[in-house]
């Protein structure tokens, strides 16, 4: 095996460090914790489901690689939880020294095109970016309205929080803003958001 090979067998292994990083969520039936890996997973099948929901033309696969890569970091920087302010204040000093290191461990091309798909993603300039962010709060979200909500009482999520999050969905996505609006409103009504 060459060095380049090499390289890249040792970052396919490290990816399956994902399944081993717990979010905040519980998957659809509520059993357990969903994982970065089935997160990004479910958001590159979302992406190709949704793809004609995007507000402007989109480049299919890169969207699909973004949503591949977009949580690699939390591998060394651990997941941040999407209404914890205190952890996210260290977020970016965390995620920007995960970054270099997992991405440089790949051949220079390959790891100099991901380390550019993700800050592509984090900048949110393009719309590829801005349409795999509206995929990376909608999955929660359906998650969410799946297994009755109780992530968001069980953490005293807000409408406010949501609401403030889901701005950067209505920049990828209009058609999906409107279906987590409704799903938000829904959940207000049932008191699982706080109003």
């Amino acid at each position: 095996m060459n060095d380049r090979m090499r390289k890249q067998m040792e970052f396919a292994l490290l990816m399956d460090k994902q399944k081993n990083i717990f979010r905040q969520n519980h998957i659809a039936d509520g059993s357990r914790r969903e994982n970065d890996a089935e997160h990004a997973w479910h958001m590159a099948i979302m992406a190709y489901l949704f793809r004609e929901y995007a507000n402007e033309d989109i480049d299919i696969s890169k969207v699909i690689l973004m949503c591949l890569i977009h949580d690699v970091v939390e591998i060394e920087a651990g997941d941040t939880y999407a209404y914890d302010e205190e952890a996210k204040k260290s977020q970016r000093e965390r995620e920007e020294r995960a970054k270099k290191h997992i991405f440089g461990m790949l051949p220079s091309d390959q790891g100099s095109e991901l380390e550019a798909l993700f800050d592509e993603f984090e900048t949110q300039e393009t719309a590829e970016a801005k349409f795999a962010k509206a995929l990376d709060n909608l999955q929660p979200v359906l998650l969410h309205e799946a297994n009755g909500g109780g992530d968001w009482k069980e953490h005293g999520v807000t409408k406010e929080q949501i609401m403030r999050r889901q701005e950067k969905t209505r920049q990828g996505s209009d058609g999906l803003f409107e279906v987590i609006k409704g799903i938000i409103d829904r959940h207000i009504a049932e008191g699982n958001i706080k109003e």
